[in-house]
């Protein structure tokens, strides 16, 4: 549900008012002792850095999934150590409420022929990365708190991922684009013997299968709180440090139009996915396409002794299915298109109608499927960037001139994630945070701008 649009941000009593909001919004963080308001000119990162104490950079992340907190990760890490700034992120349904927290997980830098996506490596290792600091950022709650109050929950299923091909042609073009694979996550293939000692039950329609055994199950929802964390830990030890204080705070909430934050913010970065079509300054004006996607959660009732192998991978096919555990999956995920459903919420009806597209499927490549029974469902509207002679990219760049209401503050776009927004939001987000910072767009992949260029 939209809240009620923020009141009168121009006048003091009210940057007041927010002042107070904002220290409630996350106790963790003291605010500094200096005062936190600012005015509504334009300050630059340079500019700001010959008076800190006096112009604390403020800026406002929309949406608190892959995007937004790979954006505000970047922004704490990259902006100057004596800058003094201030970050906001607002998101309605709080850390992965939107379509990146019931994401399926599967990560690995590959398209559905094995090829080398854009920018395949360097998206990867970016991605990674995130993973690591936010696994460390649990890690170190864990030996603060101690486990009995920090339960971890696993982030990484560390499994690998199993693609049969479906038939010769298939076969002929994997075996060709597999030749190409990073060393960081290779792709072997294996034959019909090898692929059963990994998955017993698989079926294997040729004698050849492809083995990707670095490519890794994330659990999406886990990931993102413990990135989150990590943001937090980074204020804390760059505020210690002595130097510019810096200030992170999540509200629950969201906001009906762009500019509604005009006169607080020096910029604005857009990062909440489809539902960036809600914003007035925003719709019809972004080349996205909505899909939503269906994603089932099967478990293996008690009755069925024989569970799933803990050392066997995940499977991507006509269906994927993504292994959570032991006796726990998830299968996925149905395409509808032209959908505006952003609910999370999937009502008997639509369940029923996406097992009976994804189980035969499923079963196809692991037929013993049959067997698990269904729990819930889950989904999201994904938003899809145009095609590109590179593929599918995601849309980043400054879009003042889209928004057209107030030059004080810059406002950013970032989203078309669509299926692929797990692996290429470490990159780009930290691509756009020094763009943000800089307040330059040019720092940007210019294929990942041209849409925005098209509309000056």
């Amino acid at each position: 549900m939209l809240l009620s649009p923020l009141k009168s941000l121009h006048s003091p009593s009210s940057l007041l008012e927010r002042s107070r909001r904002r220290r409630a919004a996350s106790p963790l963080f003291p605010t500094s002792s200096s005062s936190s308001s600012s005015s509504s000119s334009s300050c630059s990162v340079r500019c700001c850095s010959s008076s800190l104490s006096r112009c604390p950079l403020r800026y406002a992340v929309l949406g608190a999934g892959f995007a937004g907190l790979s954006v505000a990760w970047h922004l704490l890490k990259h902006c100057p150590k004596d800058l003094h700034l201030i970050i906001d992120i607002y998101d309605e349904s709080g850390i992965g409420g939107g379509a990146s927290g019931v994401a399926g997980g599967l990560l690995h830098p590959y398209s559905p022929k094995v090829k080398l996506l854009w920018q395949g490596a360097s998206c990867w290792r970016e991605c990674l990365k995130l993973l690591s600091i936010a696994e460390a950022a649990v890690g170190s709650r864990e030996s603060t708190l101690g486990t009995h109050e920090c339960s971890r929950e696993k982030i990484i299923h560390r499994r690998g991922i199993l693609r049969p091909a479906v038939d010769a042609k298939n076969l002929d073009i994997l075996s060709k684009n597999a030749e190409n694979c990073l060393p960081s996550c290779r792709i072997d293939s294996i034959d019909k013997e090898a692929a059963k000692t990994l998955v017993p039950d698989i079926r294997v329609p040729f004698n050849s299968l492809f083995y990707m055994p670095e490519a890794l199950n994330v659990h999406p929802l886990n990931y993102l709180q413990a990135l989150f964390m990590a943001c937090e830990d980074l204020v804390k030890e760059m505020s210690a440090s002595g130097s510019g204080s810096k200030e992170l705070y999540l509200h629950k909430r969201s906001i009906n139009q762009l500019s509604d934050l005009a006169g607080e913010y020096h910029a604005v970065v857009v990062c909440i996915g489809a539902k960036a079509n809600l914003l007035p300054e925003l719709a019809g004006k972004l080349p996205l396409r909505m899909c939503r996607g269906v994603i089932a959660h099967l478990r293996l009732p008690d009755h069925v002794k024989e569970s799933y192998p803990d050392h066997s991978p995940s499977i991507l096919s006509d269906a994927w299915l993504a292994i959570q555990g032991p006796r726990d999956l998830l299968v996925g995920s149905t395409w509808d298109w032209k959908s505006n459903n952003t609910s999370r919420e999937v009502p008997a009806e639509e369940a029923s109608q996406a097992l009976d597209k994804l189980i035969p499927k499923a079963s196809a490549v692991y037929p013993k499927i049959k067997d698990w029974a269904f729990i819930r469902a889950k989904a999201g509207l994904r938003a899809m960037p145009p095609l590109t002679s590179e593929g599918s990219l995601p849309l980043l760049g400054r879009i003042d001139h889209i928004v057209d209401f107030n030059q004080d503050c810059k406002y950013w776009f970032f989203g078309g994630l669509g299926a692929r927004g797990l692996l290429y939001h470490g990159l780009l987000g930290k691509l756009m945070a020094q763009a943000v910072l800089q307040g330059d767009d040019s720092l940007l992949p210019s294929e990942l701008t041209s849409w925005n260029k098209l509309k000056s």
